[in-house]
């Protein structure tokens, strides 16, 4: 199987994700930015690692993938929010209507520790975005763990 993971990182979250996905992948795979606008044509999978920004998928990740056509594709995202919560199930929907002629066979959901510059900025807005309640809870994250559990559902979801 040849897989190519893109991925958009403004943390580093994303991409410790996304290393971690090619490092072991079966077969061969390759691993660019979201800024390089990689050709997915050749590929057998799309691994798309993006982050959140006010509740949708970052720009340039949605712009990829509102160009993406007639590929089998696996997302996740690294985000402040808890990994279950509505804030980041209604992201990931989001993010799934954008890929529209696109075979999505799996997602996954991370969450990732907020650099303490942004969740400062956040914690000035009124209201409070979603995510800032869980921001402590993402303290080490994504961590071992993280991996693990994404490495599982991707391997379910090629799996079938």
């Amino acid at each position: 199987m040849k897989t190519l993971i893109v991925y958009s990182s403004k943390s580093g979250n994303t991409r410790k994700l996304a290393e971690a996905v090619s490092s072991l992948s079966p077969g061969k795979s390759d691993i660019k930015s979201v800024q390089e606008n990689p050709d997915p044509k050749g590929y057998d999978l799309v691994v798309l690692g993006f982050w959140l920004q006010a509740g949708k998928a970052d720009p340039r990740s949605s712009e990829y993938l509102e160009k993406l056509e007639n590929v089998k594709l696996f997302l996740f995202a690294t985000h402040g929010a808890g990994a279950d919560s509505d804030h980041a199930q209604n992201a990931m929907k989001a993010a799934k209507a954008l890929a529209t002629s696109c075979e999505v066979v799996g997602t996954f959901n991370c969450q990732g520790e907020a650099k303490a510059e942004v969740l400062a900025k956040a914690q000035e807005n009124n209201p409070l975005p979603p995510w800032v309640k869980d921001a402590a809870g993402a303290v080490g994250h994504p961590d071992s763990k993280d991996i693990d559990n994404l490495q599982k559902a991707l391997a379910a979801a090629i799996a079938g």
